[in-house]
């Protein structure tokens, strides 16, 4: 009992100093990198001096902590997040990791001159961004960015695992056997990946869907069933021969977004193992590391991580996203966010597990380069955001919201919203509401106070509403009670001082402003000469410049947009397209001076 006793006390003195420290990502560090740093300095180079090098249990608990993790990426993803950008980030998810992995190899086999296939191994291995790093960093560096940057690169951090997957058992495979490779046993293994990754990860989501939604569970037990049916899909996918990553990631998707018992206090409680998993994870993959061994090849990680960052990962992405005419800022970020974390690390088990030669001098490399990526890609994340213009203002939400129990289309919500200063409901009796059919206020919160507004009650600015009303009021309601924010100064800035219709005509905009347009373009609403000037599907935030005007796309309604910001360019373009019109423009005046 003595041992058992040292060692949950140990347990829980790393967690509990991890999350003590976690306060400080407030002043820049990733909360990843703290989890890993606690548990270096817990190790048998630091003052815990805990001696710990077994490699499979950590391989373990790492595979355990990122199907939970993506399970509860995967419940957390909308359907609409995949419309805008499924195809984007499944392209980076596999022709991105291919390129970046193929670049990175090339430079490694080079500057460390080795055998190519060394090369390439490592390079396979730090080539995917990891889905626990940019779930984290997305989630708290209190940046809200454009639907399509975020979506893109929450989807790829879910669904590029396989392709890394497969690269690194298969590079070990053909080293071991030091035979070549065909491009059709290549194909072969990347489908089985994929396809068993995919078909696997629908049917079991829809089944566990299915079931969650017909059992009568207690309130807690709910999170549990669904956290343990994914697991169970997860070995059945890798028994399969399919990626179990992809495939618990998928079944999150779909019972998430399906009508069953897996509302808000199933994402609280799964937000909680997902933390736990996180920082059990890295903690365990800190004690394995040697910070001696590490700063040994300290030099060349960084060359690595560098190479990575300002090379192979910014021509993957370009080569990926170019059908999909993404602006030059968003690549940019995208980019940059290839944030390194737990999933090279566990990928670089693989050698150690496999005792191949080098494999202990793989995993430092590994280790350095995910320091590297951590220190400088996930502090500054916020930072460059906010340097390519592409945070947009956040729209207030739902102070809380509480599902009801049932399976019909209809069922109500508990939600509660805030009167902001512009709301139409302040100083009124509540008529607005009457539109939304279905709808109860039963209580409203006010000055500490609680009240239980009756006929003649008058709702004030900063009163809290509490409306049990059908789930699909949601959205209107949210507008109802923000208002019309194009005074906040953030939003005015953002989007202009001046809110247009989206079905509004072009000649009336063009014929008040003096525009030049083509024939073509006077004839269009607002709303789809955008569409066209922009090649690509709209999300909030995206820009078109129109001679001294600038359109801002405000809000959008079933991917249409609804309403248009409009604003004075009296800056200079910072989009692709718009300065391209204005080199157009500049050039067509030059030629009329010189006739």
């Amino acid at each position: 009992m003595t041992d058992t006793n040292v060692i949950l006390f140990f347990v829980g003195l790393l967690l509990f100093l991890s999350v003590l420290a976690s306060s400080l990502s407030r002043f820049g560090p990733p909360l990843l990198l703290i989890f890993l740093m606690v548990g270096m300095l817990a190790g048998q180079d630091g003052p815990g001096q805990i001696d710990f090098d077994n490699v499979p249990l950590a391989f373990f608990i790492a595979n355990l902590a990122l199907a939970i993790i993506l399970l509860d990426g995967g419940l957390r993803t909308h359907l609409q997040t995949f419309r805008v950008a499924l195809w984007p980030a499944l392209s980076l998810a596999s022709v991105g990791v291919l390129v970046s992995a193929s670049l990175a190899g090339a430079f490694i086999a080079v500057w460390l001159n080795v055998d190519w296939r060394y090369g390439l191994l490592l390079g396979s291995i730090v080539a995917s961004t990891d889905a626990a790093a940019v779930f984290s960093q997305l989630r708290s560096s209190g940046v809200t960015l454009n639907q399509r940057v975020s979506a893109t690169l929450e989807i790829e951090s879910g669904t590029n695992d396989p392709m890394a997957i497969f690269l690194v058992t298969f590079l070990l495979a053909t080293i071991d056997s030091n035979e070549g490779f065909t491009a059709s046993s290549i194909a072969s293994q990347i489908l089985s990946q994929f396809g068993i990754g995919i078909v696997g990860g629908i049917v079991l989501g829809y089944g566990l869907s299915f079931l969650v939604a017909r059992m009568r569970l207690v309130e807690g037990l709910y999170a549990l069933l669904i956290a343990s049916g994914g697991l169970m899909a997860f070995t059945a996918i890798n028994q399969l021969g399919g990626s179990g990553f992809l495939g618990i990631y998928l079944v999150g998707l779909i019972v998430g977004n399906r009508r069953n018992h897996a509302s808000e206090h199933v994402f609280r409680v799964m937000d909680g193992l997902a933390w736990l998993a996180q920082a059990g994870m890295f903690l365990v993959l800190g004690l394995l590391v040697n910070p001696h061994q590490l700063w040994d090849h300290f030099g060349s990680a960084a060359l690595i991580a560098a190479f990575l960052m300002f090379v192979a990962r910014p021509v993957a992405v370009w080569l990926s996203l170019l059908p999909f005419h993404f602006p030059t800022r968003e690549q940019g970020f995208i980019a940059w966010v290839g944030l390194r974390g737990a999933v090279p690390i566990v990928l670089s088990l693989f050698p150690l597990m496999a005792d191949m030669e080098g494999a202990q001098f793989l995993f430092d490399i590994t280790f350095a380069v995910v320091l590297v990526s951590l220190i400088v890609q996930g502090s500054s994340l916020a930072w460059t955001a906010r340097l390519l213009k592409l945070q947009v203002p956040r729209e207030p939400g739902p102070a809380a919201s509480f599902g009801f129990r049932g399976t019909r289309p209809d069922t109500h919500v508990l939600l509660a919203f805030r009167i902001q200063q512009a709301s139409s409901l302040a100083a009124t009796r509540g008529e607005a509401l009457n539109r939304f059919d279905g709808l109860r206020c039963v209580a409203v919160t006010r000055a500490h106070r609680l009240l239980f507004p009756k006929d003649k009650f008058v709702f004030a600015v900063d009163d809290l509403l509490y409306l049990i009303t059908p789930e699909r009021h949601s959205d209107e309601l949210g507008k109802l009670f923000r208002g019309e924010t194009k005074h906040a100064p953030e939003a005015r800035t953002f989007f202009g001082s001046f809110t247009l219709r989206g079905d509004a005509g072009m000649t009336e905009l063009a014929d008040t402003y003096g525009l030049s347009l083509k024939d073509g373009d006077r004839d269009l609403a607002i709303a789809d000469f955008m569409r066209r000037r922009l090649k690509r599907r709209p999300v909030e935030g995206d820009v078109v410049d129109v001679d001294t005007l600038r359109l801002t796309v405000r809000t959008l309604h079933a991917g249409v947009i609804e309403t248009v910001g409009l604003r004075l360019n009296e800056n200079e373009p910072d989009d692709e397209e718009a300065d391209t019109a204005k080199r157009k423009r500049r050039h067509k005046r030059d030629g009329r001076r010189r006739g």
